[in-house]
């Protein structure tokens, strides 16, 4: 395609309407110059291809659901991201669609966030490294992806109108890193922009957001597309750089864009630049066209493997898992028979088959089965709650399949509380008078308070975790494979807890991000709260011993690269994976940063005493935060502690690095500067010298004696600079001297 030439011969009018779509899965075609329409579709874990003008999930195409996102960050896995982000491109391939709508890339900032399930974590690394290894795996083979909800949709209550007050420092360093190091590894053909406004302004006509961060900072050259709905103002959008909308506009916004060309509203240059965004989208798709046939069961199976690594085991006492097949053995609650397995909304796949626990323990041996509860109400019925108990009299073990049922989280609206349902409550209540050897299987897309935990004995969590979690968690469960799961999220003790609790979800359309850069582990460390499982957290039938740091240098300079490595041994009798997390966390820092952030992760597979070496690298990236005065990341000169865990709260291994900056801020001293500024500035001693100190002891000398030399010099730290002029007899000491030493020290600071 020639697009240069095609962008010479459309009309106005066609090059309007290239900016909408035709319906509500396809772009518009031009015929005239063979510019055919291209197909876009649902979703982030599994193809959901509808009809032209239907959305509804259960009129979709047979196709395979995967595990969702917020088990999939579990596996902490990105070979496993990209083979799924292969399969998921295969199935598009041979159903002629072009772009598939995923993954989504926001932050968990509140646990009861709806669709939270389409979310990978609480942490930017873990996020922006997953989706970048979907995003590769599914481009691979052809296919478009979309990476969304760009940006700060992190919660589904009044999600169109919104406004989030969020400071820029957070936005860069939490809520937009994720996106940006999907953007920058990984290059996903499209961005969806979201549905909210952040600081005032829609997503889809915030220019800062859409251009001057997404294009000019991080080089993005791809198509921004409409979250379905999300235009507030057609015209604005495309001055933002939102290039197309989505679904169609039935024409509306095709002439609004049409009149204010015409009327001198929209420059021609900037609708050309979203026509030939659109071109090169529609010329990649047609150019990536192969035929493609993929095999269901093959992906079923994959699937099975997939959420077999995002299980995360939180609690084994006594060993009670792996089960012992020779045991009686009964299966409780209706999820071991129907499976909750993804989230309800725009995601819902029409899957092809789905593989409960209860079938798949066949394969093990006989086990017996009590309903336990119904899931479409919160209600206990007697009949099987009496069912459930008879039942777990009688057996050695019992395994309540429990969670959440759709009703109480799905896109479009918001948890009110982490309880899980009263039925299940009261069923593991009963079942625990009778049994103590109790394991819970938990399905749920979002932590959930655990007042049973100290009832059981084991417990796996597994998320959503697709079509077939009934064959991986049966796996798991009888030790045919082995839990290498770590949570990608905290779970706090209860709902108060959590740092945004008194700000979620707002009051109106407004809400603030007070708690800033602390979400999540980042929170939790620097309060140093107790949380119920840390981020990171998750057991394994084996063990594992954590030696050998070796940190490459001593001291940096922020442009160069360290190389931190270990080794990791399996000391245990069953062959394992282990996920080794890097954090690092800034000594002694001049501004609120957290105690440790995950910079770093390698997940390894080792047979009994087998021994690998873990390697990682840090870049100026990993000891930076985002300094607003430069609109830049900046490194503080100082010491680095690198620390090497099994989760944020279990670090084995620890050592330091001391970090030399290569830039300066941009410091200005002024009048209302302290005494503590200058001198805390090598600098500032040097043009003072010990003028400073020497005034400020004779104007507190007589005050020393009554409140202590490390009071008085306390308190001359927080001095404005121009107490010295009015503090002192002398008339040289003045305005006029003040100001030549503030100049000789800011032109040192400039140079």
């Amino acid at each position: 395609m020639n697009i240069k030439k095609i962008l010479k011969e459309l009309t106005l009018e066609e090059k309007a309407s290239l900016c909408s779509g035709a319906d509500f899965w396809h772009t518009k075609a031009v015929e005239r110059l063979a510019i055919p329409q291209i197909m876009v579709s649902d979703g982030p874990h599994g193809l959901r291809k509808n009809d032209e003008d239907s959305a509804n999930p259960q009129e979709a195409i047979k196709a395979v659901c995967f595990p969702t996102a917020s088990a999939l960050a579990c596996s902490f896995d990105r070979n496993l991201l990209t083979a799924m982000g292969k399969a998921l491109g295969e199935e598009c391939q041979a159903e002629k669609v072009s772009v598939i709508l995923g993954p989504g890339c926001n932050i968990k900032r509140s646990p009861l966030c709806g669709r939270n399930f389409e979310y990978f974590s609480e942490d930017p690394y873990l996020a922006s490294e997953m989706a970048a290894a979907q995003i590769k795996g599914v481009q691979s083979k052809g296919v478009g992806t979309s990476l969304k909800h760009f940006a700060a949709n992190n919660q589904e209550t009044r999600r169109m109108t919104v406004n989030e007050r969020i400071d820029e420092r957070t936005l860069r360093e939490i809520y937009l890193a994720a996106f940006e190091g999907a953007v920058k590894q990984a290059s996903p053909w499209t961005v969806m922009c979201s549905y909210n406004r952040i600081n005032g302004y829609h997503s889809s006509q915030n220019k800062w957001l859409l251009t001057d961060v997404l294009r000019n900072d991080w080089g993005y050259d791809g198509l921004v597309m409409s979250d379905w709905g999300a235009v507030d103002d057609r015209v604005e959008g495309i001055k933002a750089g939102l290039d197309l909308e989505m679904p169609a506009s039935f024409g509306k916004n095709d002439k609004m864009i049409v009149d204010s060309v015409n009327n001198g509203k929209l420059n021609m240059k900037a609708l050309d630049k979203c026509v030939e965004r659109v071109l090169k989208l529609v010329d990649k798709a047609e150019d990536s066209r192969n035929t493609c046939e993929w095999d269901m069961e093959a992906h079923h199976e994959l699937a099975a493997k997939i959420a077999e690594q995002c299980a995360v085991l939180l609690k084994n006492d006594d060993d009670i898992l792996p089960l012992n097949k020779e045991e009686k053995i009964c299966f409780i609650g209706e999820f071991a028979d129907k499976p909750r397995y993804q989230g309800g909304g725009s995601s819902h796949i029409n899957s092809f088959k789905v593989t409960s626990a209860l079938e798949a323990a066949k394969d093990f041996c006989k086990v017996e089965y009590a309903q336990g509860y119904i899931t479409t109400e919160d209600k206990t019925d007697p009949k099987l709650l009496e069912q459930a108990v008879e039942c777990a009299k009688y057996n050695d073990k019992v395994v309540i399949f429990a969670g959440l049922p759709e009703s109480f989280e799905s896109e479009g609206f918001d948890r009110s509380h982490m309880r899980m349902p009263e039925c299940q409550l009261e069923l593991i209540r009963e079942v625990s008078k009778v049994n103590k050897n109790i394991v819970v299987v938990l399905h749920n897309g979002s932590p959930v308070e655990l007042p049973f935990f100290d009832d059981i004995k084991g417990l796996l969590e597994v998320y959503l975790g697709g079509q077939a979690i009934g064959k991986a968690a049966c796996d798991l469960l009888f030790g045919k494979a082995v839990p290498s799961g770590k949570l990608a999220e905290s779970w706090c003790m209860k709902l108060e807890d959590n740092p945004s609790y008194l700000n979620f979800p707002g009051v109106g359309d407004e809400i603030n991000y007070s708690e800033g850069i602390f979400v999540g582990y980042r929170y939790y460390d620097k309060k140093k709260m107790e949380v119920r499982f840390p981020f990171g957290y998750g057991l394994s039938y084996t063990q594992f011993e954590y030696s050998d740091l070796v940190i490459s240098e001593n001291e940096i300079s922020d442009d160069q690269t360290l190389t931190v490595s270990c080794n990791i041994t399996n000391k245990g009798k069953m062959t394992g994976m282990e996920v080794v997390q890097l954090y690092v966390g800034d000594k002694e820092s001049s501004v609120s940063r957290p105690v440790k952030e995950l910079k770093g992760f390698e997940k390894v597979s080792l047979r009994p005493g087998e021994t690998k070496k873990v390697f990682f690298s840090l870049d100026k990236r990993a000891f930076a935060y985002y300094e607003t005065a430069i609109n830049d990341w900046f490194v503080e000169y100082g010491e680095f502690e690198i620390m090497i865990g099994s989760s944020s709260r279990d670090i084995r291994l620890s050592g330091s690095v001391y970090v030399n900056s290569k830039s300066k801020l941009p410091v200005q001293f002024t009048f209302n500067s302290t005494v503590g500024d200058v001198l805390s500035c090598s600098e500032g001693r040097e043009v003072f010298g010990g003028f400073i100190e020497k005034i400020c002891c004779s104007m507190f000398d007589s005050a020393v004696s009554g409140i202590g030399m490390d009071m008085a010099m306390a308190m001359i730290r927080e001095a404005p600079l121009r107490g010295i002029i009015t503090n002192d007899s002398r008339p040289e000491i003045n305005r006029v001297w003040l100001q030549e030493m503030l100049d000789k020290l800011n032109a040192m600071l400039e140079e």
